[in-house]
């Protein structure tokens, strides 16, 4: 699989997972009215759809573009989720955001027990996001905000 390719949804692991335990089943893959059927899709057109989206993200090849020549690439539930890193604009306006509801909760005699749990939720998105400076900044307020 490609350094770009994402986890497949639930729906598109049912999909994998039917074909997987077809072919294992029979030796061939199934064709699209066995897919429609099996996973209880209304047409082959969509059928067709999602097919092609898994074969675009990588979690499905055909070969030789011939009937019944759907392979799954690799097991879907270890395929690595790749994200796309946020830009130093989105960065900044997200800091500024997170800021803004400190002051929020700063300028209140007691702040809502909301407004904490807000506040512990962002600072630890902020750290998932890979900000960790941003996030270390904001957790010497946060404690603050508790003890009040």
């Amino acid at each position: 699989m490609s350094e770009q390719t994402v986890r497949p949804t639930k729906k598109q692991r049912e999909l994998l997972s039917f074909i997987q335990q077809f072919i294992s089943e029979h030796g061939y893959s199934p064709s699209y009215r066995e897919i429609m059927k099996g996973c209880g899709y209304g047409s082959v057109a969509t059928v067709a759809l999602h097919v092609n989206n898994l074969i675009a993200r990588g979690h499905l090849q055909k070969r030789d573009h011939s009937a019944r020549s759907l392979e799954v690439v690799a097991d879907a539930d270890k395929t690595e989720f790749v994200s796309n890193q946020i830009t130093e604009r989105q960065e900044k306006w997200l800091v500024k955001q997170v800021e803004r509801l400190f002051v929020e909760a700063e300028t209140v005699a007691r702040p809502t027990q909301e407004q904490v749990d807000k506040l512990y939720v962002l600072v630890g998105s902020l750290k998932i996001l890979g900000l960790d400076g941003a996030a270390q900044s904001f957790i010497p307020r946060l404690s603050k905000l508790k003890v009040s």
